[in-house]
């Protein structure tokens, strides 16, 4: 955990980018907004104060999520006005303020006449700035329509999701990605291709959480992705519904309608797509003898033709037993049915370079997969919205069916048959209490509890029968099993607020391998203490100091010895003896909001005891032509270190113009070794000392051009990065998107093309001295091109909550962390 000078030197340099100002002698104005017919508060309603006597003097503030907002204005007399996207704009005159003061609660209606005559941008994409976190309200983005929920991450600041589909958050993998708040059986054995199941169009926003609190799970050194699905909330029968066709293949419906009355609400998410991803890969491998002279070269190619049909479906009801009590219970159901036929051909050649051998490799896939996830709620409030109890269960199971049959040189010699299937179970209890602004606390208690088991079944095809090759096969059965307690209380004295949280989690995890009769039992527990300081410089701009302790278990296919083989020479291989890794975060950030800007930065440093990397190496073991096979898996080693400073900027120069901007520079720098015995049972160690600089930036621009046709360029570089056994190259892409509404504003038509160029790619280097030296690029999916059309029946296009601030509004409030 030594910090070397060149970093710590850097690291103060950012913290001095902060500006503390101060401006004394204010007075504190607190009150509260809530809707005139259902008493439910309005978040993001302006209060806007102008001085009687000093017209130029003009303070503004927006509610947050429990319709509360708190300003500190100078001694005077004030016009005070209350505004919100189509609701009547209320008003105080003449409001003397001499000492602390609450208003109290205000009261709006809606406006029918507003509806039609204010613009409204509601809609439109926006990233929503707070200090603990950043939204992405993914609103009418046509960069997505027509993709999944990967393609909605890698809109999101801070996000990259490379190209296996692999996030990253500020440049680092372990992250900890939830859905509503939660671990969901829709994540089900491999998150990515989750991601990829689950339409754009029922996500509504995302939420990053660069360092949780001790509300939050442990897991994920380098933060959370929460995902909140859409869920219907207006009144009456209403909804949205979009088509989309494209190429190659991106064909699908998905729906969001809801019928909501005084007492329930009924809400569903339907969606069904057909898509064609095709791919491709390759490999050149350079070997060589312990001299580092080479001795052949092996050149791979690989060429995917992946077909997609997916089901989701979410049905919810929600029963307003009373005024206090909310009971709601959501069932989700999706269906995935897939092929993958996978071309690979091999070149041989010798040191010299004569052809050794063609071979021509064929894996034919497919599979089958269905998740069943149910979840309930109760939601009791004590004593108003901010004083309450909560209690989420959730059930799921997942299973997915894979079956290839792999074929070299022609003839039908390997297949494979790969059945998965897990288990979830969810029980979680919060008891919130932030009545009081002064002091606030929570305490709660989280179990989670997993059971899964991959069966990968390799037979050969030999003397006319099918034989089970033991140098492949196994059953491999993961429990996990996490009960955790936590409590957190937080103050506010003037302009300071602090937060602090301890946590305490438990984990019981259980492997075995049937076939080898291999057994792993790890068994540990962990406080995970976080603290958060937050100070106001100005009405306009905070800084916060957070501190928190994160935990990295690693799971599925990290662990599992056996799970894919579309190489015979290059080959992934999990470790079920990883141990979990141990993160200290510590986060300073500034933000500052002005009329048109919203700028959010911070400096951040993470110290992980016993991460793991992904180290390849030679097997000893060689395929049926002779060629040797690489192994590439996780392994721990000793120390990393991370350091990096990150700046988002929302920025809206002119009304048909906005921008958002994000830069992330990041280095990292890790210390240790793998030692392993080769064929001959020689030891030998992998030296995996390294120091690295990368950084990632993205440009989103959205310009109204005439006609009001929207016009929306996304830029994004992923900066390149060496790593112990090579690097990485850096990665350019262009995302590009026109709309146009029609039919009254009730639909809208958009076109997009996703990686314009077609420069997506994962390009990087090994280099194994006196084993081999070899350079691939690996391109998950090709340029796509989509057509989409939305309608929106019963539903207004600035619905009220979805009615965020163009600005990159947010209140910030510091005691207010989900």
């Amino acid at each position: 955990m030594n910090l070397s000078k060149t970093n710590l030197i850097y690291f103060f340099f950012c913290i001095t980018l902060v500006s503390f100002g101060q401006n004394n002698n204010k007075i504190s104005v607190t009150g509260k907004i809530l809707e005139k017919k259902s008493n439910e508060p309005l978040e993001y309603a302006t209060v806007i104060f102008q001085n009687v006597n000093t017209a130029s003097d003009i303070s503004g503030v927006t509610t947050n999520e429990n319709g509360i907002f708190k300003i500190d204005v100078k001694p005077g007399t004030y016009n005070i006005r209350f505004e919100f996207i189509s609701f009547k704009t209320e008003s105080i005159a003449n409001k003397v303020i001499s000492s602390t003061t609450d208003l109290g609660t205000i009261f709006m209606a809606e406006s029918a006449s507003q509806l039609e005559e204010i613009e409204v941008i509601a809609e439109k994409s926006t990233v929503e700035f707070k200090l603990d976190k950043k939204i992405y309200n993914v609103g009418r983005d046509m960069m997505v329509k027509g993709g999944n929920a990967s393609d909605v991450l890698n809109n999101v600041p801070s996000v990259v999701v490379d190209a296996e589909g692999t996030v990253s958050l500020r440049g680092n993998e372990d992250v900890r990605i939830l859905i509503d708040g939660k671990p969901s059986g829709l994540a089900g054995i491999n998150i990515s291709d989750a991601l990829r199941m689950l339409p754009a169009d029922a996500v509504e926003k995302v939420e990053v959480v660069t360092n949780p609190s001790a509300r939050y799970d442990a897991e994920g050194g380098g933060g959370i992705i929460n995902i909140i699905l859409r869920k219907g909330k207006d009144l009456g029968f209403n909804g949205v519904v979009n088509v989309n066709t494209g190429y190659p293949d991106n064909h699908g419906i998905t729906g969001t309608v809801n019928y909501k009355t005084k007492k329930l609400n009924l809400f569903t998410t339907q969606g069904y797509s057909y898509r064609n991803s095709p791919g491709n890969f390759r490999t050149d491998s350079e070997f060589l003898n312990d001299q580092n002279e080479i001795t052949g070269f092996t050149f791979e190619k690989r060429e995917n033709d992946r077909i997609n049909r997916n089901y989701n479906g979410i049905l919810g009801l929600e029963y307003f037993a009373s005024d206090k009590t909310t009971f709601t219970n959501t069932f989700t159901f999706s269906k995935s049915t897939g092929f993958n036929d996978e071309d690979v051909t091999f070149r041989d050649i010798d040191a010299l370079g004569n052809l050794l051998q063609n071979r021509y490799r064929f894996n034919g896939s497919e599979n089958d997969g269905r998740n069943v996830e149910f979840a309930s709620n109760i939601t009791h409030l004590i004593n108003g919205s901010d004083h309450k109890l909560n209690f989420d269960a959730t059930v799921s199971t997942n299973i997915d069916d894979n079956y290839s049959i792999v074929t070299n040189n022609g003839a039908n010699n390997q297949q494979i048959i790969n059945p998965q299937n897990q288990k979830r179970s969810l029980i979680q209890l919060d008891y919130i209490n932030q009545k009081n602004e002064k002091f606030s606390y929570e305490m709660g208690y989280r179990g989670n509890f997993s059971k899964s088991t991959n069966d990968f079944n390799v037979q050969k095809f030999e003397n006319n029968q099918w034989i089970t090759d033991s140098d492949f096969t196994n059953i491999f059965n993961y429990n996990e099993y996490v009960n955790a307690f936590y409590a957190q209380a937080g103050t506010k004295w003037k302009k300071m607020s602090i937060l602090g949280g301890l946590r305490w989690e438990d984990s019981n995890i259980f492997i075995n391998e049937e076939i080898s009769n291999q057994t792993n039992r790890k068994k540990y527990n962990n406080f995970f203490p976080s603290l958060f300081f937050n100070y106001e410089t100005s009405d306009k701009s905070s800084v916060a100091l957070n501190y928190s302790r994160r935990i990295r278990r690693p799971r599925g296919r990290e662990l599992n010895p056996f799970s894919n083989l579309s190489s015979d020479i290059n080959i992934f291989r999990g470790n079920p003896d990883l141990d979990p890794s141990m993160t200290h975060a510590i986060d300073l950030s500034y933000l500052h909001r002005l009329d048109k800007i919203t700028i959010s930065s911070s400096a951040y440093i993470n110290f992980t005891k016993d991460p793991y990397s992904m180290v390849r190496r030679e097997s000893g073991l060689f395929n049926s032509d002779g060629n040797q096979i690489f192994y590439t898996g996780p392994v721990n080693f000793g120390d990393e270190q991370r350091f990096g400073f990150e700046a988002t900027i929302n920025y809206t120069p002119m009304k048909w113009l906005r921008l958002n901007y994000n830069f992330n520079f990041f280095n990292v720098e890790t210390t240790g070794e793998y030692t392993y015995l080769d064929a001959n049972n020689v030891e030998k160690s992998i030296n995996l000392n390294n120091k690295a600089n990368s950084w990632f930036t993205r440009l989103n621009a959205r310009v109204t051009l005439p006609k009001k046709i929207d016009w929306q360029t996304n830029f994004t570089y992923n900066g390149p990065q060496n790593n112990a056994q090579g690097k990485s190259y850096g990665i350019a892409s262009v995302n590009m998107s026109f709309s146009k509404d029609v039919l009254k504003e009730k639909g809208t038509i958009a076109l997009n093309v996703n990686d314009l160029f077609n420069s997506r790619k994962r390009i990087f280097d090994a280099n194994i001295p006196g084993v081999l030296n070899s350079y691939s690029e690996m391109q998950w999916r090709e340029r796509q091109i989509t057509l989409s059309f939305t309608y929106r029946f019963n539903r207004q296009k600035n619905e009220k909550d979805k009615n965020k601030r163009e600005d990159g509004g947010g209140d910030g409030d510091f005691m207010g962390q989900p």
